[in-house]
């Protein structure tokens, strides 16, 4: 099926559906609020990864400087950093695929 056949017949399902004409399976996802970290966790995180605050931060995706700042608190994680630090908290072993 075409890209275009594939989106009208959506679309035309959409509107069905909108019309009462046909009922649709509906799933209904919640979104889990992304968590904060102080400073004692980022460190407790990191520890259990086993790395240097070096390969953290690069497994992360983010400067040595940035993890220094964290686990001294002169800066706290943002947006996907603190996504990142929850997948993290609950898989340490996470991050050994983004490593050499």
């Amino acid at each position: 099926m075409s890209v275009y056949k594939s989106i009208m017949r959506g679309l035309t399902e959409a509107a069905e559906h909108q019309q009462g004409k046909i009922k649709v399976r509906k799933t209904k996802l919640t979104i889990k609020p992304v968590s904060t970290f102080n400073i004692e966790e980022i460190k407790r995180i990191r520890k259990r990864t086993g790395l240097s605050q070096a390969m953290f931060a690069g497994s992360m995706g983010v400067s040595a400087k940035t993890v220094e700042a964290w686990e001294s608190g002169r800066n706290k994680p943002e947006g996907a950093s603190r996504r990142m630090l929850e997948i993290v908290r609950d898989n340490p072993g996470f991050l050994r695929r983004f490593q050499d």
